[in-house]
């Protein structure tokens, strides 16, 4: 992440319709790619060459790299803003061509992002037990409703003040996953056939609120209809 981004700064739609972006998609506020391989050292040799790009050191990506392939994701994030700019265009190019030069091939199917969503009749009031808890530490440009790990592995938290408490005026937590568009449907599908209920769908594709038997919900989201 990088600590600039002034006029650069892109939409999500910006970023997915620019030229050499192909290979990643928007999920939440960053951009992501999975590049498939036979091997950890097949990994390890992608990520080596992500490490020798020049300028790199200036906005370095999160990278998770395991035996099948490597997750890249690249985010602009200042005390103003998190999200996309052309800055992220030209290094997602980039990688892409790396990944490319190395034999490996992008699988967007693999691609997912996590957010917890805790809600609570008052949000000042839970926050700074998750964030003593986690050792997470407010986002800079919403430090009033998200956390986020310093470390930049675990999922974000973001805040949510219910308009409907509980009946015993307690809150609730619930999960979002963030999937590309192209598997967000199949995704709700799957997930009904596998004992869940629908309990919204008037903000789809934005996102469909699903329960399970218990009651316990899950946002399944993308970007469509908010690319701004």
């Amino acid at each position: 992440m990088t600590s600039t981004a002034g006029n650069d700064r892109i939409t999500p739609r910006e970023f997915q319709e620019a030229e050499g972006t192909g290979d990643w998609r928007v999920l939440g506020d960053g951009a992501n790619a999975f590049f498939a391989s036979s091997s950890f050292a097949a990994s390890a040799r992608l990520v080596q060459a992500i490490a020798e790009l020049p300028g790199v050191g200036d906005h370095p990506p999160a990278v998770d790299i395991r035996v099948g392939g490597v997750t890249v994701r690249l985010v602009t994030l200042v005390p103003d803003y998190m999200g996309m700019t052309k800055r992220d265009v030209d290094l997602a190019r980039r990688i892409s061509e790396a990944a490319r030069a190395l034999g490996l091939s992008p699988d967007p199917t693999r691609l997912q992002y996590l957010l917890v969503i805790p809600g609570a009749p008052e949000i000042r009031q839970v926050m700074p037990f998750w964030q003593a808890a986690l050792g997470y530490r407010p986002r800079p440009d919403s430090p009033g409703e998200d956390l986020v790990d310093p470390q930049d592995r675990g999922p974000g938290f973001w805040f949510e003040q219910m308009e409907e408490p509980r009946t015993d005026g307690g809150g609730a937590i619930h999960l979002a996953v963030w999937v590309p568009r192209a598997q967000a449907e199949a995704r709700v599908q799957a997930a009904l056939a596998a004992g869940g209920r629908l309990v919204r769908d008037a903000y789809a594709p934005a996102w469909w609120t699903l329960a399970d038997a218990a009651g316990n919900e899950l946002d399944i989201a993308t970007i469509s209809g908010r690319e701004g």
